[in-house]
Order: structure tokens, then C-alpha cells, then sequence
């Protein structure tokens, strides 16, 4: 077998070629001054491909990424393991408005017809239960970060509260909660639009105590700087936030920090300053 990466990922496909004992190439990419992308692969591919690249900033990606997966199956390739550790397009899974587009829908089929299995992890499902209903017609694996986020939090020394900023993050939470042998709550979210967000707290007493908030993910993250307010006017000592995808857009880490959060941890799905535990031994198991 054969780990391809792209360039924009290659430290995340030879960290996944290292844990599976394969070779690694990756894919030379030339954009030209038009925006078109030219891709050259490797001369000779062998029968089983894991193609390695994390979908954030997915609109480009995703052209280049159904041109080195169809060429791949053109030079011979019989079976192709896609292995996307942050899966784009996932929350838009119904129609909330007349004739808005369900992305979920046609970009999990778009990628089903591109390879033989999906590799993703903890992609951002709600009302659609399983990754087989976004993607169907492949072999589709969402592995969970919450062991890996569980035996972070157990290596250190300070015992917090997890808190769900939302109702969505509870099976994350809850996860994470379980695994590091820490108490758990789950507080409830009210948006008021796309950056304006309010959070409301179970009752209990906060004071004191040290806080992480747990989720799949950041992206303009002002759920997570709402929670943080919250948690912090209640009286808590230190609000940390732990999540397995660093989009953090815009400026949603200078506003974190602006409201008192102080560490901020990431898996290594999408690269960032926050990563702080690897992904690479579960995904290597996922694709043997």
C-alpha cells in the first residue's frame, strides 16, 4: 500500500504512513495564474491507495482531490482509501429555507463515487445518525477523538469540569467525560444569528472550580466564547477549550483569549498552533 498526500497535508500523511510501516508520496500541485490546478502522481501506483488530506478551506480541495483520485483509478489503482480527518460540507444536512441546497447530501455522494472507503473523524452529523447516510455507496468509518481527547485530559494534574457549550457537543462531552473519569455538564445555547450566540448554565456552584469546554469543533467560535463568559461570571477558576477540529475563522481565537480562556487544545485533523494530540494511530487502525 501507498500513503498519497497533498501538500497543503503532508505532515499528517507521513505521520499516517509512519504508523502503518508504508511508503508516503505526495502529490506535486501547480496552480496556475488562472486558478486551474495541475496535478503529476507518481509514475507507478499500486493496487491499494490511502489518499491523505484534511477537508478545511474545502472548495479547491475538493476539485483536486476528484482529479488525483479518478486519475488514480485511470493508472490502475483498484482500491482507494480516502482518508479525511476533518470532513467538509457535514452541517448542512436539510433544508431549512425553500431551495437551499443540502451540501451534506451531494458532496457525501460526490466523495461515496471517488473511493472504495471513507476515513473520517467525529464528522458533524445531527440529524442524519450515521456516515453511511451522508456518504453512501462506500465503506464509511467515523472514528471518534474522544479517547484520544479523554487521555490528554488524564495526563495532567488538575481534575476540571467538562462542559457541553451546547446541546449538540453532548456526545462529545459525554465521551470524553467517560474515558477521563471527569464530571460532565452540558449547557444550552441560544443563537441569535451566524456570530451571536448567548449560553445558559446548568444550576450548580462554578466557584472555584476549573472548566474545559469540549466540542467537535471551533469555527467562528463565538458559541465557545459565549460558554466561557458564562463560566467565568459564575465564579469558575480557568476555562480551557478542547475540540478535535481548529477551524477557528476570522478572529475567533483573539476573541477567546480577549474573554479569559486560557489553554486551547486541538487534535491534528487541520493543522494549527492549538494541536496537542495526534491522530495518526487511529486513523493507521481504521485503514488496516
Amino acid at each position: 500500500m501507498l500513503v498519497l498526500g497533498f501538500p497543503d497535508s503532508e505532515r499528517g500523511a507521513r505521520e499516517l504512513a509512519s504508523e502503518l510501516g508504508s511508503e508516503v508520496e505526495i502529490i506535486d500541485v501547480h496552480r496556475f495564474p488562472d486558478g486551474e490546478s495541475r496535478l503529476r502522481l507518481p509514475e507507478v501506483l499500486p493496487e491499494h491507495v490511502a489518499v491523505y488530506r484534511s477537508l478545511d478551506q474545502p472548495n479547491e480541495k475538493l476539485v483536486e482531490l476528484m482529479l488525483a483520485l479518478r486519475a488514480a483509478r485511470e493508472m490502475g489503482t483498484t482500491r482507494i482509501t480516502l482518508v479525511a480527518p476533518y470532513l467538509c460540507y457535514m452541517r448542512q444536512d436539510s433544508a431549512f429555507h425553500p431551495g437551499e441546497v443540502v451540501s451534506q447530501r451531494i458532496i457525501g455522494r460526490f466523495l461515496a463515487e471517488l473511493c472504495d472507503a471513507l476515513i473520517t473523524v467525529d464528522p458533524h452529523l445531527h440529524r442524519v445518525k450515521t456516515l453511511a447516510e451522508a456518504a453512501p455507496g462506500t465503506r464509511a468509518v467515523a472514528l471518534s477523538a474522544a479517547p484520544a481527547m479523554g487521555a490528554f485530559l488524564a495526563s495532567r494534574a488538575e481534575k476540571p469540569l467538562l462542559v457541553g457549550p451546547d446541546q449538540e457537543s453532548e456526545q462529545w462531552v459525554q465521551s470524553v467525560a467517560r474515558i477521563a473519569s471527569l464530571e460532565h455538564v452540558v449547557a444550552t445555547k441560544i443563537r441569535r444569528g451566524d456570530r451571536k450566540v448567548a449560553v445558559q448554565l446548568p444550576e450548580r456552584d462554578y466557584s472555584g472550580q476549573p472548566a474545559v469546554l469540549v466540542d467537535d469543533l471551533a469555527s467562528t467560535g463565538r458559541t465557545l466564547v459565549a460558554a466561557a463568559q458564562a463560566l467565568l461570571g459564575a465564579g469558575a477558576s480557568r476555562v480551557d477549550v478542547l475540540v478535535t477540529h481548529a477551524l477557528f475563522v476570522g478572529d475567533a481565537l483573539e476573541m477567546l483569549r480577549a474573554v479569559g480562556v486560557s489553554g486551547i487544545w486541538s487534535s491534528d485533523s487541520v493543522l494549527h498552533p492549538s494541536n496537542a494530540f495526534p491522530l495518526a494511530p487511529l486513523l493507521a487502525k481504521a485503514v488496516h
